[in-house]
């Protein structure tokens, strides 16, 4: 799978109007770190290192951190049809994000959207704490309950404030987009993976406990409490991080880790770093079709993550179903 994405990330860097071959991006990419020389024109080094490589950087890191935020989820919740969205992660950086660009603050978007989810995780867990016990099913539904709120507001924010640029600006954001990926956005979104997504993935073998329930978990020596509310806190930070940069990309964190459960199964040592490999090709491909499908017009990757989400969702539902 490693392969896999490295070889994604090479083509898709190709693919566009210049027609690059994979040749001169490894050209360009050697030149930059020092081992090899480039004799391309400016411009097709311009194109390669200002503009495409950030881009598909970016989209890999989102899909691999979105991924892995929903299989730990998934596992904490012991829910399949987790994700950031039904938890209210993302909702609530949507909800930071569009305040600072109607505000006209975009350079601090990141941060916003980081706090927004932050704040969604808080809320969350503070509203399941006080129905008594957190359990996994009333994280859920307060998950829902403060995902609802923050799209509310996000909507009222949008409905009065937004106009012309402004809001074409934040639909787009809200569809989620990678159009405007440069190297501070590659920054973010990786050092995000790296201080936090790593150490999460290294949580393996407590998830599996979890999957025995909260009860079984304490018997093998895991403090239930204190690692449910580390490890949302890593995805919540690891959601604001890569709202940020992608704006709002829905059901990759639901579908990933369900799709790769059903070929390696649910011993979480091999499901966190195969949906980490598994979203970083897959918001690959998926970036490079929103921009190349209809060129010179771009979709918004959302659009295109909920019409290959949506069915599989139903697919879950139904293979829930069919085991109860």
């Amino acid at each position: 799978m490693a392969v896999a994405l490295v070889a994604s990330i090479s083509v898709a860097i190709t693919i566009g109007p210049a027609g690059l071959s994979v040749a001169e991006v490894w050209t360009v990419v050697g030149d930059r770190l020092g081992w090899a020389h480039s004799d391309l024109t400016p411009i097709r080094e311009g194109i390669v290192w200002e503009i495409r490589l950030p881009r598909v950087l970016t989209a890999a890191a989102v899909g691999a951190g979105l991924g892995l935020s929903g299989a730990v989820m998934q596992a904490l919740t012991r829910n399949p049809l987790a994700d950031p969205f039904l938890l209210g992660l993302s909702s609530g950086a949507s909800t930071g994000a569009v305040l600072v660009l109607l505000l006209g603050l975009s350079v601090v978007l990141p941060l916003a959207a980081f706090l927004g989810a932050i704040a969604a995780l808080v809320a969350t867990l503070l509203l399941a704490r006080s129905l008594g016990t957190i359990t996994p099913s009333r994280t859920v539904l307060a998950g829902l309950a403060v995902s609802s709120f923050a799209g509310a507001i996000t909507s009222l924010l949008v409905f009065w404030n937004a106009q012309g640029d402004a809001f074409r600006e934040v639909l787009n954001w809200l569809l989620g987009s990678l159009a405007g990926a440069e190297w501070d956005a590659v920054a973010i979104a990786w050092g995000a993976l790296l201080a936090v997504g790593i150490p999460m993935v290294l949580y393996g073998r407590v998830l599996d406990a979890f999957a025995f329930g909260d009860t079984a978990a304490a018997t093998l020596g895991v403090d239930v409490a204190r690692t449910r509310w580390l490890l949302l806190s890593g995805a919540a930070v690891l959601t604001g991080a890569m709202v940020s940069v992608s704006g709002s990309i829905g059901f990759v964190g639901l579908v990933l880790p369900n799709a790769v459960r059903l070929v390696v199964g649910s011993r979480h040592r091999q499901l966190l770093p195969l949906t980490v490999l598994l979203g970083a090709v897959f918001m690959v491909w998926v970036d490079t079709l929103a921009r190349t499908l209809f060129d010179p017009r771009e979709l918004p990757v959302g659009i295109i993550t909920v019409l290959v989400g949506a069915p599989v969702f139903v697919l879950v539902l139904v293979r829930n179903r069919a085991r109860a």
